[in-house]
């Protein structure tokens, strides 16, 4: 069974294996993974008739997406993998109907960085489309981070990172004209971080 269930879906972000059980993506056909790293949350997709596009800045990782996508579905072509920071995507408007960004938006240098970011991942999602996010948040640790200024904050675990709030996270998805298809998540680990998953439907 442990098998079976990691060769379907890899070592998929837990919270984005919520939704798929929950059958939300059922009816997505062009995916995104901004920030996709190797590949782990998209071999679900890349085996079951996803049209799987992904970005990151690591040519390594594009390397290693390339070589998974080729290994779990001949149908995919290797350039929709491709070198690229979230903020400045070479794709199309308007065209995923799905858009991951799992661990990614908290590298966001400041403030400014963050909005365009943000506004990149929106631009590329369908009218319709479901954009998954799961990033950093001072969300009940607020008392126990420390501003560097602009955004970006020290964490107890000892990194630095651009952190969030549930009223950015609100904020965001009015002035997107988004909203919610989840209720916004958290989780604390033992007050050293805490990551916060966000899931917003474009209008």
């Amino acid at each position: 069974m442990q098998n079976n269930l990691q060769q379907s879906f890899g070592n998929i972000d837990i919270y984005l294996f919520d939704q798929l059980l929950k059958g939300r993506f059922d009816h997505c056909a062009t995916v995104l993974d901004a920030g996709c790293g190797g590949g782990r949350n998209l071999v679900y997709f890349m085996q079951n008739g996803f049209d799987v596009y992904g970005i990151d800045q690591s040519v390594e990782a594009v390397e290693a997406v390339r070589q998974l996508s080729a290994k779990l579905s001949s149908t995919h072509a290797l350039n929709k993998f491709r070198v690229s920071g979230v903020e400045d995507m070479p794709l199309a408007g308007d065209f995923f109907d799905l858009v991951i960004c799992s661990a990614v938006l908290h590298f966001a240098k400041n403030e400014q960085h963050f909005d365009r970011m943000m506004r990149s991942l929106w631009r590329v999602l369908k009218p319709g489309g479901y954009l998954f996010a799961r990033l950093a948040s001072d969300i009940g640790i607020e008392e126990l981070v420390v501003s560097r200024g602009n955004g970006r904050y020290l964490l107890p675990d000892g990194s630095e990172r651009f952190l969030v709030n549930e009223q950015t996270l609100l904020r965001y998805t009015a002035e997107l004209g988004g909203s919610l298809y989840e209720p916004i998540k958290t989780t604390n680990v033992q007050n050293l971080r805490c990551m916060t998953t966000w899931c917003v439907q474009k209008q």
